[in-house]
């Protein structure tokens, strides 16, 4: 089937840098798509046509709605659309909008984990996000909990990160205690001041409604209406871990983000994010969500270091699982893979 589409005023951005989405769509899809200077022309399977004009004719109406997601964005919901004939770019654009209400940015999904990871978010008290760094796992959490907020689901954010150093010891840092922390907790902030007008978050964080702490703040509290995450999880000992598990209270819930190729404790086995892995598997009510290097959503650049790093790495003999705090990383991995990630 053979079929030609009108190319209408400011269509280009479809296209993609160096037609980088329509190759996408040839390559997905099984079509071949020319341009010509009067019509797009596109041949392939009937439905797969089918489904070519209708990503254009979505993002025309997009267009004429006022809606113009940038090429990154784009890139990333064209891959959710190509990957699932039921999903549409308006379909992907309206949950965009409703998640993002009172946000500066649109919290959109750009690949199939992640969209997974957003779902499980909101139908699930406590979710881990587990992955290599740019995958969004921190930043999709911290914008669900401003639009959850937003709704009035929960009355306050709660945003944890153990306080270890990577890989360097900083010696005595001045100030008082809250000046310490904060650059371990800047990350936080980042995601924050991106996501609402600085104003707004200075009058949140003044009154406590937004509330940015070191882990060892936590111990004793419980957290009842709030949206609680905790990032950098793979730096917490395995004692850590339990504790602020337990802080959950009534109408709350809890994310969980790390990366477990990135342990700065002395001991990586003591790992509470590779210790919860093994031993809150399977246990109803929470879900893990595994990211891969596919879902990095950096620069271009990030992606390729990730894997590269994954190739070199060596290849380590599986030891025995015996307790959980003998669990090893590589085997946390196998089982990530093997897992079966939420509908």
């Amino acid at each position: 089937m053979k079929i030609a589409l009108e190319i209408t005023p400011n269509l280009e951005p479809l296209f993609g840098t160096r037609d980088e989405n329509l190759r996408l769509m040839e390559d997905s899809l099984d079509v071949r798509i020319d341009l010509r200077s009067d019509a797009v022309h596109v041949e392939g399977p009937e439905e797969s046509v089918a489904r070519v004009q209708r990503i254009f004719q979505d993002f025309e109406a997009l267009r004429r709605q006022g809606i113009h997601p940038h090429n990154g964005e784009l890139n990333g919901m064209l891959r959710l659309v190509v990957a699932d004939p039921a999903t549409t770019l308006r379909s992907l654009a309206d949950s965009g909008k409703q998640r993002s209400a009172g946000i500066k940015r649109t919290v959109q999904p750009r690949s199939l984990n992640q969209r997974r990871y957003v779902e499980a978010i909101e139908q699930n008290d406590m979710v881990f996000g587990v992955g290599p760094a740019g995958t969004g796992k921190t930043y999709l959490a911290v914008a669900m909990a401003v639009a959850a907020m937003n709704a009035k689901k929960v009355s306050r954010i709660v945003l944890v990160r153990p306080a270890v150093e990577a890989g360097e010891k900083l010696g005595f840092l001045p100030g008082s205690l809250q000046e310490k922390v904060d650059p371990y907790l800047r990350p936080l902030y980042d995601a924050l001041y991106d996501l609402l007008e600085p104003e707004r978050v200075e009058k949140m964080l003044e009154k406590n409604v937004i509330e940015v702490a070191p882990l060892a703040f936590m111990r004793g509290r419980t957290l009842n209406d709030a949206f609680i995450i905790m990032d950098e999880a793979q730096n917490t000992t395995i004692e850590q871990m339990k504790m602020f598990l337990t802080r959950l209270g009534n109408n709350s819930k809890a994310v969980i983000t790390g990366d477990i190729t990135q342990i700065d404790l002395p001991n990586p086995r003591k790992s509470g994010l590779v210790d919860a892995i093994n031993v809150l598997d399977g246990v109803e009510g929470i879900l893990f969500c595994h990211f891969e290097d596919s879902d990095v959503v950096r620069h271009a650049l990030v992606q390729r270091i990730v894997r590269a790093y994954e190739s070199a790495k060596p290849q380590q003999q599986e030891l025995p699982l015996g307790d959980a705090i003998e669990m090893d990383v590589p085997a946390i991995e196998e089982r990530a893979q093997q897992q079966v990630k939420p509908q």
